[in-house]
Order: structure tokens, then sequence, then C-alpha cells
């Protein structure tokens, strides 16, 4: 008995340690800064990758996220549920088109260092010296084939092959239907799978 109440002390502890996500949200929409600072460090990686690989631009990443996390904060109380990953992604996602708009960025540059895909790098042990430098090559032709999509294609790909949102998540995020979403991303697949197919040597 004694064992059962040390249990449920401890996950009670454990749940005030960790917030459900739901509770964060509501204490959110009372304007509670220090809930909607954990949704932020939940999600910020997600936020700042997404509108890295939009763009192609770091810096302009980091105020695309930092814009997102405001305008999802004055928008917490338009928020009904479902996944707020998505639905911080749609913002992040309008915020980086939107820069893309106004500035007429052209998405030419590789991306940072910091941003690469683990999943895009194949694994192998103990890699010699010329393993490591085509690893690094197919990385670099990788991220050049994802900037070369067309905006709306290469959020998606981001979204679903890069951080593993389902199509339903990414259809919430990109206010696209599952069918556009599912075009979109065999469009966007069959062009990077393209570009290295150009680069057979990789």
């Amino acid at each position: 008995m004694g064992s059962r109440r040390g249990d449920d002390a401890a996950g009670h502890l454990w749940g005030a340690m960790q917030p459900d996500e739901s509770v964060l949200v509501e204490r959110s929409k009372g304007r509670d800064l220090s809930a909607f600072n954990q949704i932020v460090e939940r999600y910020q990686a997600h936020v700042f990758n997404l509108a890295a690989r939009i763009l192609g631009d770091r810096t302009a990443a980091e105020d695309v996220a930092q814009e997102t996390f405001i305008s999802a904060f004055r928008a917490i109380d338009g928020f009904r549920g479902g996944s707020l990953r998505a639905w911080l992604l749609r913002i992040a996602s309008n915020r980086s088109y939107d820069s893309l708009r106004s500035s007429k960025r052209r998405s030419e540059n590789s991306l940072d260092e910091s941003l690469e895909n683990p999943s895009f790098q194949p694994a192998t042990k103990d890699p010699s010296p010329e393993q490591l430098a085509l690893r690094g090559e197919l990385r670099d032709e990788i991220q050049n084939a994802v900037l070369s999509l067309p905006a709306d294609q290469r959020a998606v790909v981001v979204m679903v092959d890069v951080q593993g949102l389902s199509y339903d998540e990414a259809s919430e995020a990109t206010g696209a239907s599952l069918g556009t979403v599912k075009s979109r991303l065999s469009r966007a697949r069959a062009a990077v799978r393209s570009h290295l197919l150009e680069r057979s040597e990789l």
C-alpha cells in the first residue's frame, strides 16, 4: 500500500515536472509566459529547421523562428486542439513564404552544417577518408536538391522526410489537402532522386 502511494506520488511529481501539452496551452492562453516558454523549448528546433530548409538562410530562419513564436503567443487563443507541432509549423511555413516573397530570396547557398539531417547520411562503421568525403558530397547534393525545389514541395518533404510528420500533420501544417500533400511529396522525392541520379558518382 505504501509502495503504491509512493508510486502515485512519484508519478504526480513527474507529471508536475513534465506538464501535459494541453496544460501548457491553457496556461499560455492565460498569458503565462513561463508555460509558453516551455512550448518554445519543445518546438524551437522543429520551427527553426523548417524555416532554414525553406529559406536556405540561417539568419533569415532565426528571424522567422522568432516571428513564429511571437505570432503563436498572440494567436494561442485561436488554437482549438489537434497537433500543436503542426499548428506551429504552419505559422513557420507561412512566415517563410512571406520572407521569400518579400526578399525574392534565391535559395542557392547550402545549409549550415548544424542543419544536417542524420537520416540522409549512410551509416557505416569506421568510414575511410574516401567514404567520409563522398558522404559529405552526397549530403551537400541532397541539400542542394532540396533547396532547388519549389517552396511548397520543399516544406512538405522537410516536414515528412526530415521531421517525421505524418501526412495528416503535414496537411494541417500546410493547409493543403491530404491529396495535395502526397502529390507534392511525390514530386519532391522524384526531383531529389533525379538530381542525385545525374550525379551517379555519388
